[in-house]
């Protein structure tokens, strides 16, 4: 594949990944794709001959990679497991208040969609957030965790992420981002030196 294929099949990935974090699986179709990319519909069976789920688990995967090389950059630059999380909620936060709290978490959106109907599917949100737990509790284990804790924490730390997430999009509002921050931090053990609201 040269360049233009290459550029071609990440202009696909790009729309399914717009799209569906806006509008969800259901509500994204292939024609929607193909007319925000302005791919022909024959290079977007080339590159995904699986059709609609290939795609979207390219999209899933790309974005799930983008949070996992952010957490893997602060984590190499000495960043421990609190400013990991807060780095985390900071970077959705500005995510949802750029779109108007339409897009926050570029996995939750489908995972919550398909998580009972599309194994595949399903299974691509699982790794990507089997992924970022993985990088919290391999930080967390290097600041004195052992490994079985440090799984355990991580995974709290992002179900606590995720939780936030959501009842920010629908109160249009960062407080509960914020209070994750915090929960976050007391549940780390680490000192939050921001005051409260």
């Amino acid at each position: 594949m040269g360049a233009k294929g290459d550029e071609t099949r990440a202009r696909l990935i790009a729309g399914a990944r717009e799209l569906i974090e806006q509008q969800g699986y259901s509500g994204t179709g292939l024609n929607q794709v193909l007319a925000v990319t302005g791919a022909p519909r024959g290079s977007l069976y080339f590159h995904f001959p699986g059709g609609k789920d290939q795609l979207v688990a390219a999209a899933l995967l790309q974005s799930g990679q983008e949070v996992a090389d952010l957490l893997t950059a602060l984590a190499a630059e000495g960043a421990d497991t609190a400013t990991l999380s807060g780095q985390l909620i900071e970077v959705f936060a500005e995510r949802l208040a750029r779109s108007g709290y339409s897009k926050g978490c570029p996995i939750a959106t489908v995972a919550l969609e398909v998580a009972g109907t599309n194994e595949p599917l399903r299974a691509v949100c699982a790794e990507v957030y089997e992924g970022w737990q993985r990088i919290l509790a391999e930080q967390l284990t290097t600041g004195g965790f052992s490994p079985a804790q440090a799984s355990v924490a991580a995974g709290q730390a992002l179900a606590l992420l995720e939780g936030a997430v959501l009842l920010a999009s629908v109160r249009r509002s960062r407080e509960p981002l914020d209070d994750a921050r915090h929960a976050v931090l007391h549940l780390l053990g680490a000192k939050d030196s921001a005051p409260r609201r």
